[in-house]
């Protein structure tokens, strides 16, 4: 990833260091606990954006468990197709990669079979549950990165619904549990578990996301234990302006609140502002915080101009003010923009921008 708000290249650095470092903690907890197998339900990587050395990382990383078997299931960032990381690489005997766009079965033991399938495509993957049902006896669970719609709209505007299904579809298709990826958000029922980011990609992921440690009953129910394995700590603070009489003030009441934390945090700021006091918020992140990343962003920040005061003025200002409050066409807003906008023009400021 990008990670532009990180506000600088060794900043964004440090997080992209930080998702590979936490694959490796995962793979040594498989390790560590002897799974069986080890699950990933897709967006392991991104397509359009892996560094020349993903590959080797990533072949290096599951051949170092052998023989924990690795499946993995391709998702919409992932997909699989013959640029893909998944088609490129010459993996080690333990990987398994899911190719098709349909589920398929491998054996893991006797009587427990995994059913995995794969997008190959970026978009527009159907429903792998759609007309679906299992072949043969014993305990059935399936892998693949896909959308339950009952949850969709929790996760935000910013997603979009890739190979949709209802969680009622599982049972009825005579698998005992999905293991599932694409939601950020920890999700689980009886039914089907989403393990959530193991390690934050940005701010406002809420949720204990991580690894699960689920193992398979004979009977096909599943016990859960989820084991935290991020190398970063993502901080989401509202900070209050209140009180401020300048930009030092505001830098040390930032320093203050991100004091003792680790990893990366957004502040959004908040409260009423004298407007003598030039905020700038990409001036504001180079606050010494000993984080990752500081991004600090303008939330409801009120200027502190007595507008009805100004108006009274037989000067250019009061005239200004006098004709944008008496202005009908303007939203609340939009009034607030333009006068404040233009008596900080007036006043010969350079910080025109208003949030």
């Amino acid at each position: 990833m990008a990670f532009a708000a990180a506000g600088d290249q060794r900043a964004a650095r440090t997080r992209r260091r930080s998702l590979r470092e936490t694959l490796q903690r995962i793979v040594q907890l498989a390790t560590d606990l002897q799974a069986d197998a080890l699950l990933c339900g897709g967006d392991l990587y991104e397509q359009e954006r892996f560094a020349a050395d993903t590959g080797a990382f990533l072949r290096s990383a599951f051949e170092g468990i052998h023989p924990v078997r690795v499946f993995l299931a391709p998702g919409n960032h992932d997909w699989y197709g013959p640029r893909s990381l998944y088609h490129a690489v010459e993996w080690s005997s333990n990987v398994h990669v899911f190719r098709a766009d349909r589920l398929e079965p491998v054996e893991l033991e006797d009587g427990l079979t995994l059913w995995g399938a794969a997008h190959c495509a970026p978009a527009n993957t159907a429903g792998f549950l759609e007309s679906f049902s299992v072949d043969g006896a014993g305990v059935h669970v399936a892998l693949f990165h896909g959308s339950e719609r009952g949850w969709f709209t929790d996760e935000g505007a910013n997603k979009t619904l890739h190979a949709p299904f209802d969680a009622a579809q599982i049972a009825s298709a005579g698998l005992s549990h999905a293991f599932l990826g694409h939601y950020h958000h920890p999700r689980e029922t009886a039914l089907l578990t989403y393990p959530g980011n193991p390690n934050p990609l940005s701010y406002g992921e809420h949720g204990e996301g991580g690894v699960v440690v689920a193992t398979v009953n004979g009977d096909g129910t599943i016990e859960r234990q989820r084991m935290p394995v991020a190398v970063t700590e993502a901080h989401d603070l509202l900070l209050d302006l209140d009180g401020v009489l300048s930009e030092q003030d505001v830098r040390g009441r930032i320093a203050d609140a991100v004091s003792g934390l680790r990893g990366i945090a957004r502040v959004t700021l908040s409260g009423n502002l004298p407007p003598e006091v030039d905020l700038r918020p990409r001036e504001l992140q180079s606050v010494d915080s000993g984080l990752d990343a500081l991004q600090v962003v303008i939330g409801e920040v009120r200027v502190r101009y007595d507008f009805d005061a100004i108006r009274q003025e037989t000067t250019v200002r009061g005239e200004f003010v006098r004709r944008v409050l008496d202005d009908a066409d303007l939203s609340d807003d939009l009034r607030r923009r333009v006068l404040v906008t233009g008596l900080r023009a007036l006043d010969g400021r350079a910080d025109l921008e208003v949030e």
